[in-house]
């Protein structure tokens, strides 16, 4: 599923926080999006699945396989919002129901499109337990949210993105709240998934060192604006921007280096 994004504005009444942004991702693509807080960075996204703020203003355009998105009735947007474009975000307590199973939330794209029977959907929603490797999935599909693990709750959050089969999935900042070791986790599962699905992926962060695992090009963005754009191993190579040059020093002084193939 492609998306493209053309000379993206958004604004806040005199305040312009996203200006003039351009980028596309091919069928099948992996774009990160990365910068420091206020980037503007999570604003697109949310301007992609059409959940910006009532007081915000969009302008430009949003196409996802050819149709426009900006301007889209509510009703027809929520069709769209987990059937064809898959939503990850940074806290799966927030987008988490506390009062409903793993396993409803698991099922719920999938009844909220038609796309199965309860019956069927409780097996979809064992199957995608499995498929994001929860432990016990028959035992997981019982447990309320705060019953998992950080690392367990986002794992069902990428498995209610992909129930639906979408191809496009938006992941903003996914591993933020995650320690290292299940943010390592969490981003091979990324990896894996969207390489079993081919969907296209947009992945949000302000880790430049996160986004090149599960990443194959980089927008960097600083004010709203975007401000350099390549591969990854060219940015981590040769960065031309200021801005970029301080995201791989941050990303170097981790000690973490790309395992052959990631860049």
């Amino acid at each position: 599923m492609t998306l493209d994004v053309t000379e993206l504005t958004i604004r806040f009444g005199d305040r312009v926080v996203v200006d003039r942004l351009t980028f596309s991702v091919p069928d099948g693509a992996r774009l990160g999006i990365v910068g420091e807080s206020g980037s503007g960075k999570s604003l697109t996204t949310l301007a992609v699945l059409g959940l910006l703020p009532d007081r915000a203003e969009a302008t430009g355009s949003v196409r996802l396989d050819g149709e426009e998105l900006l301007g889209l009735p509510e009703r027809r947007l929520a069709r769209i919002r987990g059937r064809r474009i898959g939503a990850v975000f940074q806290d799966p307590l927030t987008s988490l129901d506390p009062l409903r199973t793993v396993g409803d939330q698991l099922a719920e794209p999938l009844r909220l499109h038609g796309l199965a029977s309860r019956r069927e959907a409780r097996a979809e929603a064992l199957r995608l337990a499995a498929l994001v490797r929860l432990p016990e999935p028959e035992q997981a599909v019982r447990l309320y949210p705060h019953q998992l693990s950080g690392g367990q709750r986002q794992r069902v959050g990428i498995g209610a993105a992909l129930a639906a089969s979408p191809g496009l999935l938006l992941a903003d900042e996914p591993t933020t709240a995650l320690d290292v070791t299940i943010q390592a986790e969490v981003l091979d599962l990324f990896d894996r998934l969207v390489a079993e699905t081919g969907a296209s992926l947009v992945f949000v962060t302000h880790d430049l060192a996160v986004l090149a695992r599960v990443c194959t090009d980089v927008l960097v963005l600083a004010d709203g604006r975007a401000v350099e754009t390549g591969s990854v191993e060219r940015l981590l190579a040769a960065p031309q921007h200021l801005v970029t040059a301080a995201l791989v020093a941050a990303a170097r002084a981790t000690s973490w280096t790309p395992a052959e193939g990631e860049a």
